[in-house]
């Protein structure tokens, strides 16, 4: 089976390569910068350079290609960049649906987020919906993911199959450029960290993801959207499972989520005065503090899918960081 990894050097798009290498999948890996090449250079796979913003680079890659699995994207949690990302994450997704048309691709595999998904209160199960718009979520990420799944579940047709995954918040080993999630497991390992947020999200192995998405692929209903998620864990409980694992205290000192989620833009200036990423943006206390309780009853039933122990998740996240150099153990 030949297929084309869009974002093929993100954190979800390197793991996705790797297990379809392993599975003897023909792979494109479609990426716009060289240097990141690298991540994958141990790996047969042929390498498609271009942008989703560049439909003519993207027809170049997709040509004689059975399926395509959609990853490139812009994640930002603070409030900059958000005419880029709309141009990423929706009219880049436009083109990719184009491109998968004009080259007869038979199946395309596009990775949304849960943040697409509506939100609902406390306690309520959230489970997968084709009701997306973007005015139904909060935040720019949202909002572009929102607007990409519902008009890329639009262009169902004869000619396209189309299954959407939305992952939640994503942890796990081979992450070459830290997420905000990543950072902070590496700041409060190398004692960075002075306190915690009240507060948690739902969190799955990058790994986990990886194999739904084939899952996705191989079993998946033409039409139908599958949530990818993992466990809920605690800020607190998170930072504890690093002290268990690497001996660094955690932080005892709790924050109130409203003073951090008032003074998150300041945040966001401080970060970007030292070029750093910011851990915790209005947008991310938000998130925190949301009804993160989602079910991947439908995965496990028709993908196979299934996670394992986050406690496991984070040891190996943790080794990852270690062996790259970023956690630096005393």
């Amino acid at each position: 089976m030949k297929c084309v990894v869009t974002g093929a050097t993100g954190h979800i798009g390197n793991v996705l390569v790797r297990k379809l290498v392993e599975s003897d999948y023909e792979v494109k890996a479609f990426i716009r910068n060289s240097e990141k090449a690298d991540y994958l250079k141990d790996f047969n796979i042929e390498f498609c350079y271009g942008d989703v913003r560049d439909i003519e680079s993207l027809r170049n890659a997709f040509n004689g290609s059975d399926i395509v699995f959609h990853l490139a994207g812009l994640i930002d949690i603070g409030n900059a960049n958000k005419k880029l990302m709309y141009d990423v994450n929706v009219k880049g997704s436009r083109n990719v649906v184009q491109a998968c048309k004009e080259c007869h691709v038979k199946r395309l595999v596009y990775t949304s987020s849960v943040h697409a998904i509506p939100e609902k209160k406390k306690g309520d199960i959230i489970t997968e919906t084709k009701n997306f718009s973007e005015n139904l979520v909060k935040g720019t990420y949202a909002k572009t993911k929102a607007e990409a799944t519902k008009y890329i579940l639009n262009q169902l047709g004869d000619d396209l199959e189309i299954i959407i995954t939305h992952p939640s918040g994503v942890i796990g080993p081979y992450e070459y450029i830290p997420s905000n999630l990543g950072q902070l497991i590496i700041d409060c390992a190398n004692k960075k960290i002075g306190a915690y947020l009240n507060g948690g999200y739902n969190f799955v192995d990058v790994r986990d993801v990886a194999d739904g998405i084939i899952g996705a692929a191989e079993k998946g209903k033409n039409g139908e959207c599958y949530i990818l998620a993992g466990k809920y864990v605690s800020i607190k409980d998170l930072m504890h499972y690093v002290e268990e694992l690497t001996g660094v205290k955690a932080p005892r000192f709790k924050i109130a989520r409203w003073f951090a989620y008032a003074t998150g833009f300041l945040s966001e200036i401080y970060y970007k005065i030292r070029n750093e990423k910011p851990l915790f943006t209005s947008y991310a206390v938000y998130t925190i503090g949301t009804n993160s309780n989602f079910s991947n009853k439908k995965a496990e039933t028709e993908l196979g899918y299934h996670v394992r122990d986050i406690k496991d998740t984070i040891k190996d996240t943790i080794d990852w960081f270690i062996k790259e150099g970023k956690i630096k153990l005393k």
